[in-house]
């Protein structure tokens, strides 16, 4: 890699992105407009390979189908027909995924658009608000607001446990699978309560919120380092993931309702920590998995496109982090993008270990170029 020991200019930074931002414009989003689109269902291929063809179809999946509707909601006015895109994909939403006897969303479909996985899970649930938030901001149709609110009542009045956590899975009836909370759809659905309250005012949405995080930082936070662990305390073969570190630090320290907080607290005390255990100061590379238990020695060092997004996200809302951007944008510009698309998971040795391009991703990367156009502007 270039070195990078010298501060970077913010004209040589600006410069950067927008080459970086032009590849995911003119490059990734037109495989979701084309190769990535089924007509016929009016859904999203579940992923791409290398030469654009669709992967054999086993299924569809109603949180692919909810990042998408976020993808396409965030570039109205920026790509052309992305708003014909994104109502497309909130009735595709609805009419193959929605529940109508029992309430809420299924998992998955297969490929002929039949009810795959009836299972409900929170994931699934808390993706549908965010993107429907999203949704609701640039197209304020009745409906929209209303599925929103739908969803919302779905996840308080059948996935919470009472103590502000939220039950992972349950099943078609919403009978309980003993799943318990999890860590990563209780972030996705505190990203998704800030999603709602970012465009309009909801006491239920911003208390819930508040007991979450509380609860959050009572039951999920290691004590000793701050870190964000991905079961429980006290939990059987328990470990943390930088990008979610990443993640979280980057949603508490956006939102002036969080920032402050005992969890923002703990996620901001354990950023070096995490930037050290697990991320390389050379090429930037952030591992996937460590484990706590063996001073945070990696458990998995696969390189994954999202985790290096959540940093270089996260890394904006750092003080003196020029030169860390430069080097987290580079990183992901000369490892993970190519002419063609994206590399999903480079392993160890930064070989690519993933061929495929699943249509999931380009949530993170737009989420991660919004992040970096409110730093520069």
């Amino acid at each position: 890699m270039p070195d990078v020991s010298s501060s970077a200019s913010q004209p040589e930074l600006t410069a950067l992105f927008a080459a970086v931002q032009q590849h995911f414009q003119g490059v990734i989003v037109p495989l979701w407009q084309g190769p990535g689109w089924n007509p016929a269902l009016a859904l999203p291929f579940e992923a791409l390979d290398a030469r654009h063809e669709p992967l054999p179809v086993q299924r569809y999946r109603a949180m692919a189908c909810a990042r998408q509707l976020y993808l396409f909601s965030s570039l109205i006015g920026q790509v052309p027909a992305a708003e014909q895109r994104a109502a497309a994909l909130f009735r595709s939403l609805q009419q193959h995924f929605h529940d109508a006897e029992h309430g809420g969303w299924f998992y998955s479909i297969d490929a002929q658009g039949a009810p795959l996985d009836k299972r409900k899970d929170l994931y699934t649930h808390a993706f549908i608000i965010f993107a429907c938030a999203h949704y609701w901001a640039k197209a304020r149709e009745p409906l929209v607001e209303s599925v929103l609110n739908a969803a919302l009542s779905v996840v308080a009045e059948r996935f919470a446990s009472g103590d502000g956590l939220y039950q992972a899975s349950l099943d078609q009836d919403w009978s309980s699978l003993g799943s318990g909370p999890l860590q990563n759809p209780l972030m996705h659905l505190a990203e998704a309560f800030l999603a709602t309250l970012a465009v309009r005012e909801d006491s239920r949405a911003q208390g819930a919120l508040s007991a979450l995080c509380e609860a959050m930082q009572r039951r999920f936070i290691d004590p000793q380092t701050g870190v964000m662990l991905e079961k429980p305390l006290g939990a059987v073969d328990n470990w943390f993931e930088p990008g979610h570190q990443f993640e979280w630090f980057f949603l508490l320290e956006s939102s002036p309702l969080l920032r402050g907080t005992a969890l923002h607290g703990s996620l901001d005390r354990a950023f070096a920590f995490t930037e050290d255990c697990g991320v390389d100061p050379e090429t930037g590379a952030v591992a996937a998995m460590l484990d706590l238990q063996a001073t945070a020695q990696p458990r998995d060092a696969t390189q994954r496109i999202w985790a290096q997004a959540e940093y270089l996200r996260a890394l904006t809302l750092r003080p003196h982090s020029q030169t860390s951007l430069r080097r987290q944008l580079l990183a992901l510009q000369q490892h993970f993008l190519h002419p063609a698309g994206w590399n999903e998971c480079l392993d160890a040795a930064g070989k690519v270990s993933r061929q495929d391009m699943p249509s999931t991703t380009p949530y993170h990367l737009a989420t991660c170029y919004r992040g970096l156009t409110e730093y520069f502007t």
